[in-house]
């Protein structure tokens, strides 16, 4: 078998066959596999750097431990949805094209990532201090979409739906377990979701054209995914 140069002193023990342009990514990538069909529990560091095609040692080089690749994966699902959420939280623009922006964007990148790393958010290893700071930045993004959504309420003055600002956070995460019913998230999930949050939060008016507006100010805001 062939060795491939991780770096000084780090031969790799055969070509490269992970997803990703640098042994990070591939190690992320091998980690996201494993965590998400195998579990976290079963699945120890030996086995990442086996699948990624790398000695344990040049993994460590890395991660220092198995919980910081936990932690960069999660950190992955909140990163660029949170980024988002702070530039649109004073935007011009009227806060229900701004929520269906959000909420466009993050079911987006939750059913377009290779792996389903937002079933991790299960991990009952979450809870502990080691894992706060992703909990704290989740909770930010919570924050948000409630924000949003009572700004939604407030204009429509619909006192039915007094109190569904909570719901519209929950609703974009259930592209999780969409995941894990079906494999893969349909793809009407993009749309879909956002569209039910509009109806939540007592929105009446045209869903088509919020649609375009919001779409147009996520392209603003966003790379190109």
């Amino acid at each position: 078998m062939g060795v491939t140069q991780l770096g000084p002193g780090r031969p790799r023990l055969e070509p490269r066959r992970r997803a990703g342009q640098t042994p990070r990514a591939e190690i992320l990538d091998a980690a996201a596999e494993l965590f998400t069909s195998h579990g976290y529990g079963n699945t120890s560091t030996r086995a990442v750097a086996d699948a990624v095609g790398i000695r344990q040692a040049s993994l460590y080089h890395h991660f220092a431990a198995k919980d910081d690749i936990l932690d960069a994966l999660l950190a992955e699902t909140v990163t660029t949805p949170l980024e988002l959420a702070t530039a649109l939280a004073d935007g011009p623009e009227p806060a229900v094209i701004r929520l269906y922006a959000l909420a466009w964007f993050d079911v987006s990148q939750l059913c377009a990532s290779r792996w389903n790393l937002g079933a991790l958010y299960l991990l009952p290893e979450l809870r502990s201090e080691r894992f706060a700071r992703f909990r704290a930045r989740r909770d930010t993004l919570r924050g948000h979409y409630e924000t949003l959504a009572a700004a939604v309420i407030a204009d429509t003055g619909d006192a039915a739906v007094a109190g569904a600002e909570l719901l519209p956070f929950r609703l974009v995460e259930s592209v999780i377990n969409m995941r894990s019913d079906e494999g893969d998230a349909p793809q009407y999930a993009e749309q879909l979701i956002p569209d039910a949050i509009l109806r939540l939060v007592g929105n009446t008016g045209s869903l088509a054209e919020i649609r375009t507006a919001a779409l147009e100010l996520a392209a603003r805001h966003t790379p190109e995914r």
